[in-house]
């Protein structure tokens, strides 16, 4: 089973704003797996978070790990997608609920955050580390006591000398939003290759150099 995170604010007033990117690349990767009009969220109150499941089928003949039948047949693994309701610097709350509820180890867990030391585009994909300065990502890690988790890294800087608090809840510029559609579709596709041919592969095809 996978935990795959966005983390963001809730509510409409932050819906397009730049801390609210891990929620757009969940939102696009749920519209990619399904139909758009059967992308529904549920509202967890015991998990304090927007819930989507799915089953992935994974059927690469490249396909490395043991989750790979010897058949060649799909193999299908659980995913959870979440956005807390916790606000970003409490976001480590509903992932430590989720994990804890259905065993998921901090390995198979999956954070989905804007990064301000990225230019907006940029997209990297890193096994645990430090929080860079990113409170949804420290909460996270000191919920689950650990930080070796996956994160999706995407750039939201864009070269202005910046107030951090103020930015990060800023929406992107018209400018940018051609730069910030490619990305959200490239993070979807990034999560969607982790789930098919694992994370090496992942990385050589979507980091950026």
């Amino acid at each position: 089973m996978k935990l795959i995170v966005g983390l963001g604010n809730p509510g409409e007033k932050y819906a397009k704003t730049r801390h609210n990117l891990g929620f757009m690349i969940v939102d696009q990767f749920l519209k990619d797996f399904e139909p758009q009009k059967d992308t529904v969220w549920n509202d967890s109150k015991k998990f304090k978070s927007d819930i989507a499941q799915i089953e992935w089928h994974r059927r690469s003949a490249g396909s490395s790990s043991s989750l790979r039948a010897s058949s060649g047949q799909a193999i299908m693994e659980k995913v959870i997608l979440v956005k807390p309701k916790t606000y970003m610097n409490n976001s480590g709350m509903a992932v430590s609920l989720i994990s804890k509820f259905y065993k998921i180890k901090p390995e198979d867990i999956w954070i989905v955050h804007d990064d301000i030391d990225f230019q907006v585009g940029n997209l990297k994909i890193r096994f645990g580390g430090g929080d860079a300065g990113h409170n949804g990502v420290a909460s996270v890690t000191k919920s689950l006591g650990t930080d070796k988790f996956w994160r999706v890294r995407l750039g939201i800087e864009f070269g202005e000398k910046i107030v951090v608090e103020d930015f990060v809840l800023r929406n992107f510029s018209p400018k940018e939003k051609g730069k910030v559609k490619k990305v959200i579709k490239n993070a979807s596709d990034a999560l969607q290759e982790v789930l098919e041919n694992g994370t090496d592969v992942a990385m050589n095809k979507f980091n950026t150099r």
